[in-house]
């Protein structure tokens, strides 16, 4: 079945597409990946005689596979041709599903929660709070004591 299965893969990849990729999956099916036009095929075995599973899917940026967004049971027997018309219909509709909708509105922008104490105000807009002018007046005072402390003994 698995030697049936790879021989189907490369015919079929040869009629889809004729930049593609053909390899075996570990649970002893065929994956056909189609990078320029971002879908994959796969073909599994179902248990039944010259039947396989064939799932379509995309192909995600940085070359990542999602999961299989259609799938159908198809007879291996009945040739490359009808084969390649499932795929192609169930590629076809893999597109529409990825292709977002005009009318769909956007998800609402999720925003960070601000911590506890912070303001509404930029980076920009920030000026030099009251605890820190007291922090600056303090250090200034400690100076000016060991200053009048170191100077005043020497006169």
């Amino acid at each position: 079945m698995q030697t049936q299965l790879r021989e189907t893969a490369r015919e079929l990849a040869a009629v889809l597409w004729r930049e593609h990729t053909v390899y075996r999956e570990r649970g002893g099916g065929v994956v056909i990946r189609g990078e320029h036009v971002r879908r994959w095929i796969s073909l599994a075995p179902t248990g039944g005689r010259d039947q396989a599973l064939v799932r379509a899917g995309r192909i995600l940026d940085g070359g990542t596979t999602a999961p299989a967004r259609l799938e159908a049971v198809v007879d291996l027997s009945s040739g490359t041709a009808e084969l390649a018309a499932v795929c192609r219909r169930l590629l076809a509709e893999t597109a529409a599903d990825a292709a977002p909708s005009a009318a769909a509105p956007k998800p609402p922008r999720r925003t960070r929660p601000r911590s506890a104490g912070r303001t509404a105000r930029t980076r920009a807009g920030r000026h030099t709070g009251l605890g820190s002018w007291v922090v600056l007046l303090c250090v200034a005072g400690v100076v000016a004591l060991w200053a009048y402390s170191y100077y005043g003994t020497l006169y």
